[in-house]
């Protein structure tokens, strides 16, 4: 895994949905083939980049608010980033 290779997943999140971003572990670990250790690395640096643009950060099993309802993120999801900005628009619908 290169800093290359994590700046492009970025890039690509954030072109299919730049409020909300969601990491699978098919996607992730299987489908780009990292190893346990390239996941918690992928995982952190994304962790680091998405809070330091204003996202809140949650990975499996963390609950958090979203469009209006109480959601969990899925065990087969590793981690979901939303846009600070947009949480506080839609508690305001």
């Amino acid at each position: 895994m290169t800093t290359e290779f994590v700046t492009n997943y970025i890039d690509k999140k954030l072109n299919e949905n730049p409020n909300y971003i969601r990491y699978t572990f098919y996607e992730v670990r299987v489908k780009n083939n990292l190893s346990k250790e390239e996941v918690d690395e992928f995982l952190r640096i994304n962790r680091d980049y998405f809070e330091n643009k204003g996202y809140n950060v949650y990975f499996t099993n963390a609950r958090f608010t979203y469009q209006n309802a109480d959601r969990l993120v899925q065990p087969n999801e590793l981690m979901i980033a939303i846009k600070e900005r947009m949480q506080k628009n839609e508690l305001d619908k």
